[in-house]
């Protein structure tokens, strides 16, 4: 039986893979420590998603390390080298508050972290795909320097800007302010390069936008749209922070991303990067997410406009998927920004 690695298990494009590929008859090694609780507080914790994991996957086990644990990952990659077919990297340190305020632990995580498990994948499965979820990111806020035009409720591109269909993996990374989550993803994105083009392993690093899904524990650091729904079906305010609400996002289900991580494990190339994200077919201003939710749930959300933005923030990001949607074809989106909410909604319910 084929068997998957997949760090950050507990998390949410983690938790989407680990029951993707247990139904499509895996068995699944996770290997997740709840950093999320030391980085957001108890309402980050993903304590509660590991055992309904646990409940549902019979061939699930989650192993309870720290991906900067080089010895400690050496023994899970020995121990199940000849059965592993491929490994789903989604463990991260994903603020960039936090990453600020704790650059040592933000580097070593997301940096070195990923650099262990690179070279043990070298080591003991060299033949099987290395799938690693970086970020938007790495190209900082280089973004903001378009030519963005005010609208009433968000920024957009005209239709003639070469960007209007959204960003490409040409877009430039350097010469911009990356926030120090931004620079140790940009690290870890590169090195899984490396190890592709220079070493000969089967490596991908998927640029995501925001990504969103039911099993995401939203925090007021990370995860807007479920901190926004968490925040609003509770009655409580919500913080714009900077770009007076209207800053984009576009939105990806955890589901729709599980699946360009199927597509690529049938058929991986070496050293490959793809931007991945909602796109055009789904994205919203802050500002239409509140209203959007205001109409589903038929309540009113309180709100505050910060007018100081978060360093590297974005003012305007959609993700042009041209790439992904060449090399794969057979992927297709399920889910855009209305049904991702609705979703939501329900399922905070």
């Amino acid at each position: 039986m084929s068997l998957a690695i997949i760090t950050g298990s507990t998390g949410l494009v983690g938790s989407e893979s680990v029951n993707f590929f247990h139904d499509k008859g895996f068995d699944v090694i996770g290997i997740d420590n709840n950093l999320r609780k030391l980085f957001f507080g108890k309402n980050g914790s993903t304590a509660w998603l590991k055992s309904q994991l646990l409940k549902r996957n019979k061939n699930f086990k989650n192993y309870n390390i720290d991906i900067r644990n080089l010895n400690g990952l050496e023994k899970i990659f020995k121990k199940y080298s000849k059965k592993v077919s491929v490994i789903i990297h989604c463990a991260a340190q994903p603020s960039h508050d936090y990453g600020k305020n704790f650059p040592i632990i933000d580097f070593n995580v997301n940096a070195t972290g990923t650099l262990n498990l690179l070279e043990l994948t070298k080591r003991y499965c060299a033949e099987s795909p290395f799938i690693f979820m970086s970020t938007n990111k790495v190209y900082g806020d280089n973004p903001n320097n378009l030519k963005i035009i005010e609208q009433k409720y968000r920024w957009e591109l005209k239709k003639n800007n070469k960007y209007f269909k959204g960003i490409d993996e040409k877009f430039p990374i350097d010469d911009c302010t990356h926030s120090f989550f931004g620079v140790s993803k940009t690290y870890a994105d590169l090195i899984v390069q490396e190890y592709g083009k220079n070493v000969g392993l089967k490596t991908v690093s998927f640029r995501g936008g925001c990504i969103t899904g039911p099993n995401h524990s939203g925090a007021k650091l990370h995860g807007f749209l479920s901190y926004l729904i968490k925040q609003s079906l509770n009655k409580k305010k919500y913080s714009l922070i900077g770009y007076k609400g209207k800053q984009v996002r576009d939105n990806l289900h955890s589901h729709d991303l599980v699946n360009c991580f199927w597509e690529f494990f049938k058929k991986p190339r070496k050293g490959e990067i793809y931007n991945i994200g909602g796109g055009r077919y789904s994205n919203c201003s802050i500002i239409e997410a509140l209203t959007t939710v205001e109409n589903i749930a038929k309540i009113k959300i309180k709100r505050e406009i910060i007018k100081k933005p978060r360093i590297g923030d974005h003012i305007w990001y959609i993700t042009n998927n041209s790439k992904f949607k060449k090399h794969y074809p057979n992927w297709k989106q399920k889910y855009n920004t209305k049904k991702i909410i609705t979703e939501l909604i329900y399922n905070q319910k």
